[in-house]
């Protein structure tokens, strides 16, 4: 399967150019997360690292537990 797919591959012109174009959306990606979390605001920022922990049960009376075999 892999020998078919790989003479697919070379039989097409300008084949390589595809892996180095994936790479450089891959690192523009992360590099524009990385920014967007630095200019972030703190308070948000906080405010979301607890929203865990603030967050109450709720008391769901319409959860029928299932029974297990």
């Amino acid at each position: 399967m892999l020998k078919y797919i790989k003479q697919y591959a070379d039989s097409i012109k300008g084949v390589d150019v595809y892996p180095i174009i994936s790479l450089f959306i891959f690192v523009l990606f992360f590099i524009a997360v990385i920014y967007y979390v630095k200019k972030m605001d703190k308070s948000r920022v906080n405010q979301m690292k607890h929203l865990p922990l603030d967050l109450e049960p709720e008391n769901n009376s319409s959860f029928i537990p299932v029974k297990q075999a």
